[in-house]
């Protein structure tokens, strides 16, 4: 919560109301308040039209001050959790943008990151269920999880576990909080209706692609046209299911050079008109696909301009994007070494 420092508070409304007072005192006792000679009258109503025009104005722009305020915490906070990811990253061109459903918002619900590690470059995209302060402290969770499991574990499914274990964690001390008469103990089903939807994406240095997902929706490869990368069911999200013993790897085939990577949520493919049609994901992309070379800042745009037009500026849910392209290229072979693969043979 903000708050103004006491002394400005009392600047600000006391000195409107000595000003008023001091007119009011004048037109009761001086002299000259009863004289009707215009040279006394007009300073007179000026002098009380200024404390009116002052008094007004602090009563308006107090909050306006405040809400500014809480704007450039807001903002802050976002910069924060979603911090802005570079334009390249080990050979791979990144951009990434949200829609807020609620006008005005800048944290919402949606996370995602991109980090290079030692395995390869990671991505872990995901939807927290909800809105407001607790989804913000599960994207935080998982956030920060993310962050450091993503160089320590030297396989994917070693992440998601972490990643798990966080929102565990979180949920179990959300539930403390809100049910203190529990005693400080562990609840028997800690806020069993939240969860998180969870996609990890690892690029090789040789564009290898592999993936777990937890109910998220599977990103599209784009190049000349939109193809899902996998069709394989997900995991349940995380939150209501433990994961199994054993998690599944999605080996996902090679992002070639030119190719490029689309991660989204649910927002995107969920969005209808006011016919309650479907905001068609595939067919945008496709289009975008057809402009070589793909890229993912456009893509964002015109994903973001058509999604906008489908519904009427009227979003029902966060829509997050984040565009990888593939800009590696094979080192060419060097003459020299034609020449000596030459004389072996």
């Amino acid at each position: 919560m903000i708050r103004s420092r006491p002394w400005r508070a009392l600047l600000a409304f006391g000195l409107p109301f000595l000003w008023l007072a001091l007119v009011i005192t004048w037109e009761l006792t001086c002299p000259l308040a009863t004289d009707d000679a215009l040279a006394v009258r007009i300073p007179l109503c000026g002098a009380f039209l200024a404390a009116v025009v002052s008094l007004c104005a602090t009563v308006r722009l107090g909050p306006l001050r405040e809400l500014k305020q809480a704007r450039e915490v807001a903002r802050a906070t976002q910069q924060a959790l979603l911090r802005p990811l570079p334009a390249r990253l080990e050979g791979l061109a990144v951009a990434a943008g949200q829609l807020s459903a609620s006008p005005g918002a800048t944290v919402g619900g949606d996370l995602y990151e991109a980090v290079s590690t030692v395995h390869g470059v990671r991505i872990v995209i995901g939807d927290v269920r909800g809105h407001g302060l607790p989804a913000i402290g599960a994207v935080a969770a998982v956030l920060g999880s993310f962050r450091e499991a993503a160089h320590d574990e030297c396989e994917l499914g070693g992440v998601m576990r972490r990643l798990e274990r966080a929102l565990e964690r979180h949920l179990r001390e959300r539930s403390r909080a809100e049910h203190p008469a529990a005693g400080g103990a562990d609840p028997e089903n800690p806020l069993a209706e939240e969860f998180v939807t969870v996609l990890l994406i690892e690029i090789s240095a040789a564009g290898e692609l592999r993936a777990v997902n937890c109910g998220h929706p599977w990103p599209y490869r784009l190049h000349g046209s939109a193809v899902p990368l996998s069709v394989a069911d997900p995991l349940p999200p995380l939150g209501p299911f433990p994961l199994p013993a054993t998690i599944p790897l999605q080996n996902c085939g090679r992002l070639l050079p030119g190719e490029a990577l689309v991660l989204h949520t649910d927002g995107a493919a969920d969005a209808r008109d006011s016919r309650g049609r479907f905001f068609p994901l595939e067919e945008v992309l496709a289009t975008a696909a057809l402009h070589t070379p793909v890229s993912p800042v456009e893509v964002i745009d015109r994903v973001h301009r058509s999604l906008l037009r489908h519904t009427g500026g009227r979003l029902s849910d966060d829509v997050a994007l984040l565009v990888l392209r593939n800009d590696r290229s094979r080192v060419p072979v060097q003459p020299g070494a034609v020449q000596a693969v030459r004389a072996r043979r």
